[in-house]
């Protein structure tokens, strides 16, 4: 397990849509949860069901080495991923990124944001935005 500094600096060096060979470690529930996947970083790599095939029988199987892209990285010590092989994702992604993601292409290459609490004019911004409560 890496500490929140290890986790900080990895973070660091991670960009959306960054290639990395990995490896299926797990595959707990096929067709509900994901997959694990150790892809050196010293932190796990997930890759969530909703990204995946709809059959689990076209998901990687354990021991499976192929190409992930990095999806997201939040503040679990852990990189999402997507896979980089088609036949591994699911099959209305186009329209799933439209819908969910719109500005996955813009930013791949752009690095993962850095965690760090909202600033007193952030959160006041976002109160601003907010309908008022009972509306």
């Amino acid at each position: 397990m890496v500490t929140e500094d290890e986790w900080a600096e990895i973070r660091r060096g991670l960009r959306f849509g960054q290639v990395f060979e990995g490896t299926v470690v797990r595959v707990p529930q096929p067709g509900a949860t994901g997959i694990f996947v150790d892809i050196g970083l010293g932190v796990g790599g997930f890759v969530d069901v909703v990204l995946l095939p709809e059959e689990s029988e076209h998901w990687p199987a354990e021991g499976t080495v192929t190409t992930f892209q990095i999806w997201w990285a939040d503040d679990r010590r852990q990189v999402r991923l997507k896979p980089s092989d088609p036949r591994y994702l699911r099959r209305d992604f186009a329209e799933f990124v439209a819908r969910f993601r719109p500005g996955w292409p813009s930013d791949i290459g752009h690095p993962i944001p850095e965690l760090r609490p909202p600033s007193l004019d952030e959160l006041r911004d976002a109160l601003r935005q907010s309908p008022e409560p009972g509306l």
